[in-house]
């Protein structure tokens, strides 16, 4: 294969083997690749570029949150934003549907939300003498969630099956959901009075979990300047199409990922059962959603494989969420970002040269 140099990574993205600010981990082994990336790469990169300047639009400053929102479309997987109020939670979950022309729905979480109102419901057809379904707001390729803690229960389940098998029962009768599908949620701090924890079960749904956080005072102004003589939202565009974000989904599908690779994903997971401080570690699903992430990754880094940095820019937001610490954890103050931050230190990187590992794996 030729050799050439890589795309540019994404605005605010570290180049291949370094580390975003989230998830300092041990140098990489690997030198930079001299493997030309496939033209659906080039492609890729430079739609996810446009998604990204487009969404920076609206979330000025924080091009960490961009990315890691791209890496979950990406690997087909779905988005929590969890933060404070005003800084931003719907406005890149908006951003980010808007970026792209497809049908985008918004449910507004409430305590008197029922789970027909998300998922669709039957109603009785006085002239045809049969019920017809009604879809809900789940039938759409992006959907917003806004505030899914302040709903019960009862309602944040009837997420659980859309989001893990793309499908909705509905009176025993099964609707396949459009594709892409992706659900983007946002969530106050569960100390936020209305709100209701969300379970185990709902958050392992999730790909990956984000803090938007606060501005610095530059990004703030700069945002301030931004909104200020107009509305970003109505001059939003699209820039890019559901068709396209199928093909860019199909190219991560085909990156490659070597047998030595993926044993580091399992022992990385499964390393977080073993800690003293978590009562409840990371599921085998969220291996499977780092193997995912980190596909993604390197596919916006320019590359078809995925080498161990790739899983080190996307642990945190992929773990983070899953892990229960114990009492005695949470009375110290640790936290779960901090703990896979020391497991990525301490889990052996696999020792390999890089082009025969890719090699390996694409066999």
């Amino acid at each position: 294969m030729t050799s050439s140099t890589p795309p540019a990574a994404l605005p605010g993205h570290p180049p291949y083997g370094g580390h975003g600010p989230e998830a300092p981990g041990p140098t990489s082994p690997y030198p930079a690749d001299n493997h030309r990336p496939i033209s659906r790469l080039d492609d890729l990169h430079a739609t996810a570029q446009r998604i990204a300047a487009n969404v920076e639009r609206v979330l000025v400053g924080k091009p960490e949150v961009v990315r890691i929102a791209l890496v979950t479309l990406l690997a087909e997987g779905h988005l929590l934003v969890e933060d404070v109020p005003g800084v931003g939670k719907t406005s890149l979950a908006k951003a980010l549907a808007r970026s792209i022309d497809c049908s985008v729905s918004r449910i507004q979480f409430t305590p008197d939300l029922l789970p027909s109102d998300v998922t669709g419901v039957s109603i009785f057809n006085r002239q045809t003498s049969e019920f017809e379904f009604r879809p809900g707001p789940v039938f759409a390729n992006i959907v917003v969630g806004d505030e899914i803690n302040r709903a019960s229960p009862k309602t944040q389940s009837a997420l659980l099956e859309c989001m893990e098998e793309h499908q909705v029962t509905v009176d025993a009768k099964t609707y396949e959901l459009q594709s892409p599908f992706m659900v983007i949620a946002t969530q106050n701090p569960i100390e936020m009075e209305g709100t209701y924890a969300l379970p185990e079960a709902q958050r392992d749904r999730f790909t990956a979990r984000v803090s938007i956080g606060y501005p610095d005072p530059q990004a703030e102004l700069a945002m301030v300047d931004e909104h200020a003589a107009k509305d970003v939202f109505k001059t939003l565009k699209p820039v890019s199409t559901g068709d396209q974000v199928r093909g860019l989904i199909e190219t991560v599908r085909g990156v490659q990922i070597a047998q030595e690779v993926r044993r580091y994903a399992v022992e990385l997971v499964s390393a977080t059962r073993r800690l003293s401080e978590i009562r409840i570690g990371a599921s085998p699903r969220s291996t499977l959603h780092l193997v995912r992430a980190a596909r993604a990754q390197a596919a916006l880094s320019g590359r078809d494989f995925v080498v161990p940095d790739d899983m080190h820019l996307v642990a945190i937001p992929v773990l983070a969420h899953r892990l229960v610490l114990t009492p005695e954890a949470q009375a110290a103050r640790r936290s779960p970002a901090e703990l896979i931050r020391g497991l990525i230190q301490r889990v052996p990187v696999p020792q390999a040269d890089p082009a025969a590992q890719w090699a390996r794996g694409r066999q």
